[in-house]
């Protein structure tokens, strides 16, 4: 699995800014505890006493038999604490200040591994990352209602749009399930309002659950920035230099509504240039177009045509726009 080391960076803030609201809290909470309980300061001095003797202990300095008396001393020292935390109305652990992590003392790393507790705030970011792709939040495979299709055969076709629709959600729902290198590159095509944004969301939400990277980005939005970078129009402009390298290198890249971005030679250039990029590296892509493959064939190269038709799994949907059926409801 490929990391995305702009959400890593962020998912690593985010740990740092949760460290220092702990301590924040901590502070606040032992303010009130010496405010109500002036006694517990006290003995926390001597308790830092205590434990600086055992430290140096620990670390060769020869105490004789007062080692056992100072572990000792320690001890009744925060049996005392304890009873006064109790007096005041606190509860036992209110001063706890241990980590949040046991696993990773909050550092985020057991060695040169990602621990668990920074992972799951990775995860977070890269949802956070996606927000514009999962805009309503509701964006899972439970909420595709294929009622919105009819289940009528399409003259010429053979089946119903709901039945291409059955094939299709289905294929979609495997896809996000067993998502990995051997996976397959899907393009989405047909008319707007079928669900190819949605299920393009569905899938990323899945495959990103389940710590893969993911970007998605319009076409009007990446091949631009591509462009740019690609022959210099902007070298000062380090994001979108950090935006194509998440392009070229996350485990799956969405591309959505290809076809209505500005055509030409440049834009070609790069879009080809991310596709195949992407086919030699085994990075897996969800392309999706609201124009048919002869429309696509019109607009783009043949080399760009023959990896679309030829390296992706074509899912073309069926179907009256369901937005439409859903507001007149």
């Amino acid at each position: 699995m490929a990391i995305d080391g702009k959400i890593l960076a962020k998912a690593r803030h985010s740990l740092s800014e949760k460290k220092k609201e702990k301590e924040s809290l901590y502070e606040h909470r032992l303010k009130n505890v010496y405010s109500r309980a002036p006694r517990v300061r006290v003995l926390d001095s001597a308790i830092r006493e205590t434990m600086s003797d055992l430290v140096g202990f620990s670390l060769g300095v020869d105490l004789g038999e007062e080692a056992e008396d100072i572990r000792m001393r320690n001890l009744e020292l925060q049996d005392q604490r304890r009873l006064e935390l109790l007096k005041a109305g606190f509860s036992e652990d209110y001063l706890n200040d241990g980590p949040m992590c046991s696993k990773c003392s909050d550092t985020g790393y057991l060695n040169i591994e990602i621990c668990d507790c920074l992972k799951e705030l990775y995860k977070a970011e890269l949802t956070k990352s996606l927000s514009s792709l999962l805009k309503l939040g509701n964006e899972t495979f439970d909420s595709f209602d294929l009622s919105y299709y009819d289940d009528v055969p399409v003259a010429g076709a053979g089946i119903s749009s709901r039945r291409t629709m059955e094939i299709i959600y289905e294929t979609c729902v495997e896809y996000a399930r067993k998502f990995g290198a051997k996976s397959m590159n899907l393009f989405f095509n047909g008319a707007t309002g079928l669900g190819k944004t949605f299920l393009s969301a569905c899938i990323a939400r899945v495959v990103a659950d389940n710590g893969y990277s993911v970007v998605y980005d319009m076409a009007t939005a990446m091949l631009p920035k591509m462009v740019d970078v690609r022959f210099r129009r902007n070298e000062d402009d380090e994001e979108a230099a950090t935006e194509v390298k998440r392009y070229l290198s996350c485990d799956l890249l969405i591309i959505d509504d290809l076809g209505t971005e500005m055509v030409n030679t440049y834009t070609i250039s790069v879009l080809y240039e991310l596709i195949n990029n992407r086919l030699v590296t085994g990075k897996k892509t969800i392309v999706s177009s609201n124009l048919t493959i002869d429309e696509l064939r019109m607009k783009y190269s043949e080399q760009i045509m023959s990896r679309l038709e030829g390296e992706y799994q074509v899912l073309t949907f069926r179907g009256d726009d369901i937005r439409l059926k859903r507001n007149a409801l």
